[in-house]
């Protein structure tokens, strides 16, 4: 990896940013207004205001450090898109090798379930809602559906008829088809009930979930099918690619923070440019 640029030049620790509330931000004598960061709010949602507030000044503090080293650079005209400016501006300081065989092989190894098709499940079922909160509700809506999971019991064939008419899933439109069901793509407790059945088979008991309570009847299982590196190739490149991109923005973005004047707020040493955060990707 080749990232152009020379080492930052040693210079005092910046001093402490103001504490909360929210205040403007000063990046190498460009001010970024407390309203501007506050509006970028929406877009780093967070547990508490403070926290949303700080993700929001550092996207912008790393927004505004890319901007001048774009404009330093020549990478920004007037009349350019900040965003085309930036583009422009990574694509000729981050240079990243092309990853050898023996990386990307290592890589596939590593990380079997990246490749291939998870494993899922072809299933139908009948939702009777109710509340979670409400225990009324629930006992009511289990009743129900222990009524209908004995017609169902003895005769699977019904359930398609008996969604239609009770069920209060959308489902219920293709007579409780589920369709595909991916492993990590619905709550625990339904997965779990899909896992212990056989093709064909109508699940025993009710499932009861935050939804309410189901029925489930279960057409087929797919087994999990991890690819051979030959036809996972072009996959795991693009991965160790995007891997290694993200590592040079980082510390591209850690060197021109290490070179600016910020007040207001801090950093960090390595710049804060989290790999998985909105601004790097």
């Amino acid at each position: 990896m080749t990232v152009r640029f020379q080492p930052p030049p040693q210079k005092p620790a910046a001093p402490a940013a103001p504490a909360w509330p929210e205040h403007d931000v000063v990046v190498n004598g460009t001010t970024i207004p407390a309203r501007d960061i506050a509006a970028e709010m929406q877009h780093h949602p967070a547990a508490c205001a403070e926290i949303a507030w700080e993700n929001a000044a550092r996207a912008l503090v790393i927004r505004r450090l890319l901007l001048d080293a774009a404009r330093e650079g020549g990478h920004a005209e007037a009349e350019e898109e900040e965003e085309d400016a930036i583009d422009a501006l990574l694509a000729a300081e981050i240079r990243i090798p092309d990853p050898d065989e023996a990386a990307a092989r290592r890589w596939h190894a590593a990380h079997p379930e990246r490749f291939g098709t998870p494993e899922a499940w072809d299933a139908s079922h009948i939702l009777i809602a109710a509340d979670p909160e409400v225990e009324e509700e629930r006992k009511a809506a289990r009743a129900k559906a222990e009524a209908l999971l004995v017609e169902v019991l003895a005769s699977p064939g019904r359930l398609p008829e008996l969604a239609r008419l009770h069920s209060d899933c959308p489902s219920r439109e293709e007579a409780g088809h589920l369709g595909r069901i991916e492993r990590g793509s619905t709550v625990a407790e339904f997965e779990s009930m899909l896992v212990g059945l056989e093709p064909g088979q109508v699940c025993p008991v009710v499932v009861e979930t935050r939804y309410g309570m189901h029925l489930v009847h279960l057409h087929r299982h797919t087994p999990r099918r991890v690819a051979e590196f030959d036809e996972a190739r072009r996959q795991v490149l693009r991965d160790l690619r995007h891997a290694a991109w993200t590592a040079a923005v980082r510390q591209y973005i850690a060197v021109l923070a290490a070179r600016a004047t910020i007040e207001g707020f801090t950093l960090g040493a390595d710049g804060e440019a989290r790999a998985d955060g909105p601004l790097v990707n």
